[in-house]
Protein backbone atom coordinates (compact mmCIF):
# COMPACT_ATOMS: atom_id res chain seq x y z
CA UNK A 1 0.00 0.00 0.00
CA UNK A 2 1.43 3.56 -0.70
CA UNK A 3 1.99 6.08 1.35
CA UNK A 4 0.00 8.99 1.65
CA UNK A 5 2.31 11.67 0.62
CA UNK A 6 2.98 9.30 -2.62
CA UNK A 7 -0.43 8.99 -3.45
CA UNK A 8 -0.96 12.60 -3.10
CA UNK A 9 1.31 13.20 -5.76
CA UNK A 10 0.75 10.92 -7.87
CA UNK A 11 -2.96 11.55 -7.82
CA UNK A 12 -2.10 15.42 -8.61
CA UNK A 13 -0.01 14.48 -11.22
CA UNK A 14 -3.18 12.74 -12.99
CA UNK A 15 -4.99 15.76 -12.52
CA UNK A 16 -2.46 18.10 -13.29
CA UNK A 17 -1.42 15.56 -16.62
CA UNK A 18 -5.21 15.85 -17.46
CA UNK A 19 -5.99 19.74 -17.34
CA UNK A 20 -2.62 19.81 -19.69
CA UNK A 21 -4.62 17.74 -22.22
CA UNK A 22 -7.82 19.35 -22.19
CA UNK A 23 -6.41 22.93 -22.27
CA UNK A 24 -4.83 21.77 -25.34
CA UNK A 25 -8.20 21.13 -26.64
CA UNK A 26 -8.84 24.40 -25.72
CA UNK A 27 -5.35 26.31 -26.73
CA UNK A 28 -5.98 24.43 -30.15
CA UNK A 29 -9.46 25.97 -30.95
CA UNK A 30 -7.72 29.08 -29.99
CA UNK A 31 -5.04 28.43 -32.50
CA UNK A 32 -7.18 28.10 -35.37
CA UNK A 33 -9.46 30.55 -34.93
CA UNK A 34 -7.25 33.34 -34.51
CA UNK A 35 -5.65 35.35 -37.33
CA UNK A 36 -1.71 35.06 -35.84
CA UNK A 37 -2.33 31.33 -35.39
CA UNK A 38 -1.64 31.62 -31.70
CA UNK A 39 -4.11 31.39 -28.43
CA UNK A 40 -3.88 33.40 -25.36
CA UNK A 41 -0.62 33.54 -23.50
CA UNK A 42 -2.64 32.73 -20.49
CA UNK A 43 -4.31 29.50 -22.35
CA UNK A 44 -0.66 28.36 -23.68
CA UNK A 45 1.07 28.81 -20.19
CA UNK A 46 -1.72 27.03 -18.53
CA UNK A 47 -1.24 24.27 -21.05
CA UNK A 48 2.07 23.65 -20.69
CA UNK A 49 2.72 24.51 -17.37
CA UNK A 50 0.14 21.30 -16.38
CA UNK A 51 1.72 19.28 -18.74
CA UNK A 52 4.91 20.54 -16.61
CA UNK A 53 3.76 19.93 -13.08
CA UNK A 54 2.30 16.62 -14.28
CA UNK A 55 5.87 15.48 -14.57
CA UNK A 56 7.15 17.01 -11.75
CA UNK A 57 4.49 15.42 -9.35
CA UNK A 58 5.59 12.06 -10.54
CA UNK A 59 9.26 13.52 -9.56
CA UNK A 60 7.63 13.90 -6.38
CA UNK A 61 6.24 10.92 -5.57
CA UNK A 62 9.16 9.26 -6.65
CA UNK A 63 11.30 10.99 -4.12
CA UNK A 64 8.81 10.29 -1.21
CA UNK A 65 8.77 6.50 -1.96
CA UNK A 66 12.59 7.01 -1.44
CA UNK A 67 13.08 9.31 0.81
CA UNK A 68 12.64 7.61 4.90
CA UNK A 69 11.53 10.85 6.62
CA UNK A 70 8.37 10.29 8.66
CA UNK A 71 5.33 10.33 6.57
CA UNK A 72 3.98 13.38 7.86
CA UNK A 73 7.05 15.44 7.25
CA UNK A 74 6.87 13.68 3.38
CA UNK A 75 2.91 14.68 3.25
CA UNK A 76 3.64 18.70 4.33
CA UNK A 77 6.42 19.03 2.15
CA UNK A 78 4.52 17.40 -0.98
CA UNK A 79 1.64 19.29 -0.42
CA UNK A 80 3.26 22.58 0.01
CA UNK A 81 4.66 22.02 -3.60
CA UNK A 82 1.22 21.23 -4.60
CA UNK A 83 -0.30 23.24 -3.47
CA UNK A 84 1.38 26.06 -4.97
CA UNK A 85 1.47 24.13 -8.86
CA UNK A 86 -2.01 23.70 -8.30
CA UNK A 87 -2.59 27.21 -7.14
CA UNK A 88 -0.47 28.42 -10.43
CA UNK A 89 -2.47 26.69 -12.67
CA UNK A 90 -5.60 27.80 -12.06
CA UNK A 91 -4.66 31.37 -11.71
CA UNK A 92 -3.26 31.07 -15.19
CA UNK A 93 -6.45 28.70 -16.24
CA UNK A 94 -8.66 32.09 -14.64
CA UNK A 95 -6.44 35.11 -16.81
CA UNK A 96 -6.54 32.46 -19.78
CA UNK A 97 -10.57 32.44 -19.05
CA UNK A 98 -11.14 36.15 -18.75
CA UNK A 99 -7.64 37.07 -21.10
CA UNK A 100 -7.49 40.17 -18.40
CA UNK A 101 -3.69 40.63 -18.89
CA UNK A 102 -0.94 39.07 -20.91
CA UNK A 103 1.53 39.19 -17.79
CA UNK A 104 0.15 38.49 -14.36
CA UNK A 105 3.01 40.10 -13.06
CA UNK A 106 2.90 43.50 -14.60
CA UNK A 107 0.97 45.94 -13.28
CA UNK A 108 -1.90 46.83 -12.96
CA UNK A 109 -2.35 43.03 -11.52
CA UNK A 110 -5.64 41.70 -12.66
CA UNK A 111 -7.58 39.41 -11.87
CA UNK A 112 -11.15 39.61 -13.66
CA UNK A 113 -12.20 42.75 -12.54
CA UNK A 114 -10.65 42.62 -9.14
CA UNK A 115 -7.57 44.66 -8.90
CA UNK A 116 -4.98 43.10 -6.91
CA UNK A 117 -2.59 44.93 -4.29
CA UNK A 118 1.07 44.99 -5.62
CA UNK A 119 2.16 43.66 -1.74
CA UNK A 120 -0.46 40.52 -2.41
CA UNK A 121 1.12 39.18 -5.22
CA UNK A 122 4.38 39.80 -3.89
CA UNK A 123 3.39 37.56 -0.63
CA UNK A 124 2.05 35.05 -3.45
CA UNK A 125 5.12 35.02 -5.05
CA UNK A 126 7.39 34.71 -2.17
CA UNK A 127 5.03 32.08 -0.93
CA UNK A 128 5.24 30.23 -3.92
CA UNK A 129 8.95 30.10 -4.01
CA UNK A 130 9.54 29.54 -0.35
CA UNK A 131 6.94 26.46 -0.25
CA UNK A 132 8.02 24.92 -3.36
CA UNK A 133 12.00 25.32 -3.07
CA UNK A 134 11.28 24.45 0.74
CA UNK A 135 9.14 21.57 0.07
CA UNK A 136 11.28 19.81 -2.07
CA UNK A 137 14.94 20.33 -0.41
CA UNK A 138 12.98 18.60 2.51
CA UNK A 139 12.25 15.30 0.01
CA UNK A 140 15.59 15.77 -1.33
CA UNK A 141 17.29 15.96 2.10
CA UNK A 142 15.24 12.72 2.52
CA UNK A 143 16.62 11.08 -1.06
CA UNK A 144 19.90 11.98 0.06
CA UNK A 145 19.69 10.28 3.47
CA UNK A 146 18.29 7.50 2.31
CA UNK A 147 20.81 6.65 -0.31
CA UNK A 148 23.73 7.59 1.94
Amino acid sequence: MMETAESVAIVSAGVFFLTGLLTGIWKYKQIMASENGRAHPYVDICHRASLMYAFAAMLLAKFVQVSQLPNIVELVAVSAVLIYFASAIFGYFIHGLLQDTSNQLKPPFNMGKYKLSPSTVSIYMWGLVVAEVAGFLVLFYGVIIAVL
